[in-house]
């Protein structure tokens, strides 16, 4: 019972960014079973069981490391991981399912507005990080999921206002970044998320209007690209820094953005029979499988370790 504490209170709550990385991963390796599928869910729920534990264990500990401006705006990462393990279990309890779902959008609202309320009021543009997109874009993960709970509407609602705090905070987290700069080592990883948002877009718009406008496809898909490019480059030098728990920021970013490819590409393909995006499609899809699994192998040895030397 001690170890398991001890492994509660190891757990940093920045782990909820590979959560949400393997709910999502589940999706992006569906086409190739099933079995895949559920034992991503599986380890995703996991991690979620880790956090609940370190919140009940360890109380003070879990909201001191919320005090951090970057562990916050990572914290509804959480949030949306239930609303895509929400959409797995559809096929076992259609009406649990659904309640969950609507339970982890209004759990992303709730981070939003405490968020907002602590940092926005008293703004600060050294305390802003890439993360801030997880949490005024992230809730469009409801977009992506919506036709599977048939709240099409709902759910393309939630992409405009996540497609808007897109077009807002870009230029603010990229003068941030790329002028203010001063960004600590720890936090460097972070910039992996840069190419978060406009997958998750793609991939909810996509997902959520039977009707499309190409326009919108084409600027959506433009930015993707544009997006992962950097971050590929970025790469090295931010897996140079070692790991930190900020190292879950190279999961989801990566499954979005391969998911949103990929459904784009079908779009184009079956549309226009423009087969464009299958390869950037293939590439990317491998990186998030394999940085996936590699996070996933050091955020374990890293709790391990803690948990062992408590």
């Amino acid at each position: 019972m001690d170890q398991l504490k001890n492994c509660f209170k190891s757990t940093p709550v920045p782990v909820a960014g590979l959560m949400l990385g393997l709910a999502g991963l589940g999706n992006l390796i569906k086409p190739y079973g099933d079995h895949f599928r559920y034992t991503s869910g599986a380890m995703a729920f996991i991690i979620i069981l880790l956090l609940v534990g370190r919140f009940i264990t360890d109380n003070n500990g879990f909201f001191k490391e919320l005090n951090n401006p970057v562990v916050a705006s990572v914290a509804p990462c959480f949030s949306m991981g239930i609303i895509i393990l929400a959409s797995y279990l559809v096929p076992v309890s259609p009406e649990i399912a659904r309640v969950i779902w609507y339970s982890g959008i209004i759990l992303h609202g709730i981070f939003v507005l405490l968020f907002s309320v602590k940092y926005l009021l008293n703004f600060n543009i050294k305390k802003v990080f890439p993360s801030y997109f997880i949490v005024y874009v992230g809730i469009v993960v409801a977009s992506v999921t919506a036709p599977a709970f048939n709240n099409l509407i709902l759910g393309q609602t939630i992409f405009w206002i996540g497609f808007l705090g897109y077009m807002i905070f870009l230029p603010i987290v990229a003068y941030r970044v790329f002028k203010v700069k001063e960004i600590v080592k720890p936090a460097l990883p972070t910039i992996a998320i840069f190419t978060a948002p406009a997958g998750l877009c793609l991939a909810g718009y996509i997902s959520a209007f039977p009707d499309k406008n190409i326009l919108m496809v084409g600027w959506l898909t433009f930015l993707t690209l544009v997006m992962i490019t950097a971050v590929i480059i970025y790469l090295p030098k931010m897996l140079g820094v070692g790991f930190c728990p900020s190292f879950s920021a190279f999961t989801f970013p990566f499954v979005i953005t391969a998911i949103g490819l990929r459904m784009a590409g079908n779009y184009l393909a079956s549309q226009y029979g423009l087969s464009l995006l299958k390869y950037p499609a293939l590439i990317v899809e491998f990186l998030a499988i394999g940085l996936v699994l590699f996070v996933f192998i050091l955020y374990s040895t890293f709790i391990f370790k803690k948990t062992l030397a408590r």
